[in-house]
C-alpha cells in the first residue's frame, strides 16, 4: 500500500498527517496503531511523536484521531489539532472549522501570525474537568487543586485536571526544572501504580513574569516532548487559578520547541482555553508499506517545506533567547 504523508509540527511536537477523508485506505484501529509504532520510530527514516488521522465526520467538517508513538490513542492533542486545523481549512478553502475529536467537537480558526510568516491557528481546548474520576486519579477525594500527593513528592503541590486528556500540573522553581524529579514522578505514574491506572501527562510550570510561563511536559505514551498543547493549556489555567496570570488575557507559553499563546475563559463556572500557535509543515512524502508488516517500509518522493522550516527556526531562536534571559534573571 502507498500512503501519502505530511510531516508537520506544533511547537516542535511533530506528527504525520494521514488523510483518510480523501483516500480510501480502509485502515482498522489495529492497523492505525501498528502504523504509529512503525512510522514514529525515530531509528527509521521517519520518526515522530504520533500520527494524526483525518477522517470524514457525519457531524462537522472533519474528524481527528490521534495515535501516539507507542500505538495508544489519545483523546485529544492540542498541537496536533492545530496542524489538522490548517490541513482541513486549506483543503476545504475555509478560514474556520469544527473538528470532531474523541470527547468533543472543537472550533478551530486561522489567526494572524504568532511570528512573522508562521501559519497560525487557534484551537478550542475543552471540556475541562477537575473531577478525579475523569482522569482517573485514585485518591479519597473528589478533586485535587494545589494539593500534595505524598507518594509522589513531599515538596510539590499538584493540580489534577482533564482537558480532556489527563494532566497533573505543578508550579515549580528553576532548580526543580533542572532536577530529575519530574522524570522520576512521570515514569512512576505512567508505569504500574495505584494512583493513575491509565497514566497521566505531567507538567512542571515555571512562571517567568506576568503573562509569561515556561512549561515542560512528560507526555503519557510518548515521554518528554518539545511541547504538549493540552498541557500548555492546562498549565495556563492552573496559573490563573493561582493568581499568577489572569483569565481573558493572553498568556505567552514558552516550551522547548518554541512558544504558543493561551487565553483562559470561564463562563457559568465552566472553563475553556484558546490555544494559539504554529501549524508548520516539514515535508510531504509517499510511503510504500505492507500494512501486515508495517515496520518494513520505504520512503519515496520526499519534498521539504524549506521556507516554513527556516521561518520556524527564527521563532525558536527568539523564544530560546527570551527563555534563557528570563530563567537567568
Amino acid at each position: 500500500m502507498k500512503l501519502e504523508l505530511v510531516k508537520c509540527h506544533g511547537s516542535g511536537n511533530d506528527f504525520f498527517i494521514i488523510d483518510e477523508m480523501s483516500n480510501q485506505y480502509e485502515l482498522t484501529d489495529e492497523k492505525r496503531a501498528e502504523l504509529a509504532r512503525a512510522f514514529c520510530d525515530r531509528s527509521t527514516d521517519l520518526g515522530a511523536d504520533g500520527i494524526l488521522y483525518v477522517l470524514h465526520s457525519d457531524q462537522v467538517d472533519a474528524r481527528m484521531r490521534v495515535f501516539n508513538a507507542d500505538g495508544s490513542e489519545a483523546s485529544m492533542c492540542g498541537n496536533g489539532l492545530r496542524c489538522v486545523a490548517r490541513y482541513v481549512c486549506e483543503k476545504l478553502s475555509i478560514e474556520e472549522a469544527t473538528i470532531e475529536t474523541m470527547k468533543a467537537n472543537l472550533h478551530v480558526q486561522n489567526q494572524p501570525d504568532i511570528f512573522e510568516d508562521i501559519p497560525t491557528y487557534l484551537v478550542e481546548i475543552s471540556p475541562v474537568s477537575f473531577e478525579l474520576t475523569d482522569l482517573p486519579l485514585h485518591l479519597e477525594q473528589e478533586s485535587l487543586v494545589n494539593g500534595k500527593i505524598p507518594t509522589l513528592s513531599e515538596e510539590l503541590e499538584f493540580t489534577a485536571l482533564s482537558v480532556p486528556n489527563p494532566h497533573l500540573v505543578a508550579i515549580v522553581e528553576k532548580e526543580q526544572i533542572g532536577s530529575n524529579l519530574q522524570k522520576e514522578i512521570s515514569e512512576y505514574v505512567n508505569g504500574t501504580n495505584e494512583l493513575f491506572p491509565d497514566g497521566v501527562n505531567v507538567s512542571f510550570v515555571k512562571p517567568l513574569k506576568k503573562g509569561h510561563i515556561y512549561v515542560r511536559t512528560f507526555e503519557r505514551g510518548v515521554g518528554f516532548t518539545n511541547a504538549c498543547g493540552t498541557a500548555m493549556s492546562a498549565s495556563s489555567l492552573v496559573t490563573c487559578l493561582n493568581g499568577i496570570n489572569d483569565k481573558e488575557t493572553p498568556i505567552e507559553v514558552y516550551n522547548n520547541g518554541g512558544k504558543v499563546r493561551c487565553v483562559v475563559h470561564e463562563q457559568e463556572g465552566k472553563q475553556s482555553i484558546d490555544l494559539i500557535g504554529n501549524a508548520s509543515y516539514l515535508y510531504s512524502c509517499t510511503v510504500d508499506v505492507d500494512v501486515e508488516n508495517p515496520h518494513t517500509f520505504t520512503v519515496q518522493d520526499s519534498n521539504e517545506f524549506v521556507d516554513e522550516i527556516m521561518q520556524y527556526a527564527k521563532l525558536q531562536k527568539h523564544a530560546s533567547e527570551f527563555l534563557n534571559e528570563s530563567m537567568n534573571a
